[in-house]
């Protein structure tokens, strides 16, 4: 039973360490922050066990965000810490361009190949999310290159995606404030205007199929709010790709490795794609690793007969700390059978979410696996800007830690480790906070 879960984790990682008591200034600049609004309010949180963190002044929260998204086996894990201990004591990591590589790299690339649900696939390692759809930008690029159509350039995305903040990402943003003081960062990509398979179908032959060389999307559209798609989507895109000759990325940094109940959102929504793209929950962010898992069709001209230069790559490609992390976490995925256990828990944390739609703040809530979007009544949205980050603040304040997704929606995704006892005390702290924002708004 889901229940049921146990781990022998009971042994402390470390002696909780020495921290100065709280100032009111800071010299770290956040990501995705206004620092003049941080500056003074950081919360500094210094250990973590199952789903819980505690701050440097002791108290005690529930963490309804797995950090971003990516702390599926939860924390405290010694096992992921101990393998990654031991790596760095006997190599910390060696560059893996051109020849060179570690065993750990061998290994973590033959065990995410393992999951591919494609034949004969390669891994190519990055450190990241944004490292990944970078390289699965340009893999689309030299791909179509190697096959003699330069001209098959456009990627077109997604209404409400992201895909991380690195050039390609920032420009395949589906969410207009990612994009506002950067532009088009780079050039050939395009958008789809109405999120159907009839609308990709419109964007394409505005385009023409012949200069599309990829379509990229989130399984479930994670940071635009949480959207599970449409029953027959993804089933009809990646028809509408073959048909096309255009290549299938499936963004994979949030839904991968057990979080929607499956290995891979694709695998839960029916659609095999060229192209994989993972981070998060691959180390459970015990380190940082992310990569493109690639179908043999695009690995060809690549590796098969004289080859071709893929002149990309990362310092830290194929990081042995990281690989170490990689494997271990991946061992505690299959050992504890967590996307099984998110398949097993959804329905109770389906209705748990569900039981916020009778709040008068709230407007929708969207859920898939260990995945909820909780959205607020527009009206109120378009009235106060700031709700969503005041629930957020009151969460807090319960003993909740999640955060805003626009200015319309909260996060929740939990690590998969949870117990069905949080799950009811994590949306109980949830609708205390409604409740406090509501009374004080």
């Amino acid at each position: 039973m889901a229940d049921q879960l146990t781990t022998t984790d009971e042994r402390p990682l470390t002696a909780e360490p020495q921290v100065a008591a709280s100032g009111t200034d800071t010299r770290y600049w956040h990501p995705f922050a206004n620092m003049a609004k941080v500056r003074g309010h950081e919360l500094v949180v210094v250990s973590g066990k199952g789903c819980e963190v505690t701050d440097r002044d002791g108290r005690t929260y529930l963490d309804a965000t797995a950090a971003l998204w990516y702390c599926n086996v939860g924390y405290g894990r010694s096992q992921i810490v101990d393998a990654v201990t031991r790596q760095l004591s006997a190599l910390p990591a060696y560059s893996t361009f051109g020849p060179y590589v570690t065993d750990t790299t061998l290994k973590a690339a033959e065990r995410i190949a393992d999951l591919a649900p494609f034949p004969d696939a390669a891994v190519f390692l990055t450190s990241g999310g944004s490292d990944a759809v970078e390289t699965a930008g340009k893999l689309v690029r030299s791909y179509w290159s190697a096959l003699g159509q330069p001209h098959k350039r456009v990627i077109v995305g997604r209404p409400r995606a992201y895909h991380g903040m690195h050039a390609y990402g920032t420009s395949l943003a589906g969410i207009p404030a990612n994009r506002e003081d950067f532009g088009d960062m780079v050039a050939d990509v395009a958008h789809v205007a109405e999120d159907t398979v009839a609308g990709v179908e419109r964007e394409i032959e505005r385009i023409g199929a012949e200069n599309v060389g990829a379509f990229i999307g989130e399984p479930v559209i994670g940071a635009g709010g949480v959207v599970p798609p449409p029953d027959g989507y993804w089933e009809g895109v990646a028809d509408l790709c073959r048909r096309h000759d255009i290549l299938l990325i499936s963004d994979e940094v949030i839904c991968g490795f057990g979080r929607v109940g499956h290995g891979f959102g694709c695998q839960r929504y029916g659609f095999t794609p060229d192209m994989i793209t993972f981070a998060k929950g691959v180390t459970s962010g015990y380190m940082p690793l992310g990569g493109v898992i690639v179908s043999s069709r695009l690995k060809a001209p690549f590796w098969e007969g004289e080859g071709r230069w893929f002149r990309h790559g990362y310092t830290y490609s194929g990081h042995a700390g990281a690989c170490a992390a990689a494997l271990a976490n991946l061992d505690i995925v299959e050992s504890e059978g967590l996307a099984e256990r998110v398949r097993s828990l959804e329905p109770t944390f389906a209705d748990a979410a569900k039981s916020l739609l009778d709040h008068p703040l709230v407007a929708e809530v969207r859920t898939a696996g260990l995945l909820s979007g909780v959205e607020f009544d527009p009206e109120l949205v378009a009235a106060n800007a700031e709700l969503a980050n005041q629930v957020v603040g009151a969460c807090r304040s319960e003993g909740l830690l999640t955060r805003a997704l626009g200015l319309a929606a909260v996060q929740i995704s939990p690590a998969l480790v949870i117990q069905s006892h949080e799950i009811e005390r994590l949306f109980s702290m949830l609708r205390g906070a409604l409740d406090s924002v509501r009374r004080t708004s």
